[in-house]
C-alpha cells in the first residue's frame, strides 16, 4: 500500500487538498485530505464530479491560475445529488506541511480502534488480510511460531503459551475475534473475554453446534448465560453461505466495523 510519503517522493511537486467544512450530506467528513500531482493522485475526497473539481483546481494552481479555497455545493448544477456542501483549502506541499501530515497519521494510528486475532490459521491469516487497508489496529496472537509468517506488514504480531492471559491488557473498546487451532483454548479466551463488559465484539470462529457446547462449557466453569448475548458464533453471519476464509473474512470484518461504529456511538 502507498503511504503518502512514498507518494511524494515520485511527486514532489503536489497539492494538498483537505475538507475544511461540510454542511449537510457529503461524501467523506472534515479532516479528510489527498494529494493532487501533475499526473497522480493519492487518496480521495469523495470521489464523483466534486472530487473532480478540486483535481482540477489544484492541477491549475501547479501553474499558478488555480483557487485555494473552494466552497462546492454538491446538487444537481455539478451532477451529484448529496445535497450537502463541502470546503476545501488547497496548499502547495513544502517540508512543514509534510510534517504536519505526518503528526496527523502518527495522531491517527494512536486512535485507532484495536483488533486482536487470537489465532493464525487459515480464516485467521484471510482477516488479518481482509483488515490491512482499513483504519484499525491490528493485532495476531498465536501459540505457534510458524504461523506469524506471511502476515500483513502493518500487522503487529505476539507470541505467546498463554494467550488467554493476554485478554486482561485489551483495551476498552476493542474488537476480539477468536480463531485458533484447538477449541478447548478458544473457550479459554473466550470465557475470559466475555468476563468483560467493556469489548465493542467477540467473536469465535464454529458452528451452531460449537456454540452449544461452549454454552455448557461455560456454565460448568461459573460463567454466566448472559454473558453468551455477547458472543458473536459464528462469526461472519449467515446471509453467505460460503465457508472459504477470504469470505469469511470479508463477512466477519464487516461484523466488526459495525460493532466498532455502535461501540463508538454509544461512548459519545
Amino acid at each position: 500500500m502507498t503511504t503518502f510519503k512514498d507518494f511524494l517522493l515520485t511527486h514532489p511537486a503536489t497539492i494538498l487538498i483537505e475538507i475544511t467544512g461540510t454542511q449537510g450530506s457529503t461524501p467523506r467528513e472534515t479532516g479528510t485530505f489527498m494529494l493532487v500531482s501533475p499526473t497522480a493522485i493519492w487518496g480521495t475526497i469523495g470521489g464523483g464530479q466534486f472530487e473532480y473539481l478540486a483535481i482540477e483546481n489544484a492541477r491549475s494552481l501547479l501553474q499558478n491560475s488555480g483557487k485555494e479555497t473552494m466552497d462546492i455545493p454538491l446538487g444537481p448544477e455539478i451532477g451529484q445529488c448529496c445535497g450537502g456542501r463541502t470546503q476545501l483549502r488547497f496548499r502547495r506541499v513544502t517540508t512543514d506541511i509534510l510534517e504536519e501530515l505526518e503528526t496527523k497519521r502518527v495522531h491517527e494510528a494512536e486512535h485507532r480502534p484495536a483488533v486482536y486475532l487470537f489465532g493464525a490459521g487459515h480464516v485467521g491469516r484471510a482477516l488479518a488480510a481482509a483488515l490491512a487497508p482499513l483504519p484499525l489496529a491490528v493485532t495476531v496472537i498465536e501459540t505457534r511460531k510458524e504461523e506469524l509468517t506471511s502476515l500483513p506488514a502493518e500487522t503487529k504480531t505476539l507470541l505467546t503459551p498463554m494467550p488467554e492471559a493476554l485478554i486482561a491488557e485489551v483495551p476498552a473498546g476493542s474488537a476480539v475475534v477468536i480463531l485458533t487451532h484447538d477449541h478447548a483454548l478458544d473457550f479459554l479466551i473466550a470465557r475470559e473475554a466475555l468476563a468483560r463488559t467493556d469489548l465493542a465484539y467477540t467473536g469465535m470462529i464454529g458452528s451452531v453446534t460449537k456454540r452449544a457446547t461452549f454454552s455448557s462449557w461455560l456454565s460448568r466453569e461459573g460463567g454466566e448465560r448472559r454473558w453468551l448475548e455477547r458472543l458473536t458464533l459464528p462469526i461472519g453471519g449467515s446471509a453467505v453461505r460460503d465457508k472459504r476464509p477470504e469470505v469469511i473474512a470479508a463477512m466477519t470484518a464487516a461484523e466488526i466495523l459495525t460493532a466498532l461504529a455502535v461501540y463508538g456511538q454509544r461512548s459519545k
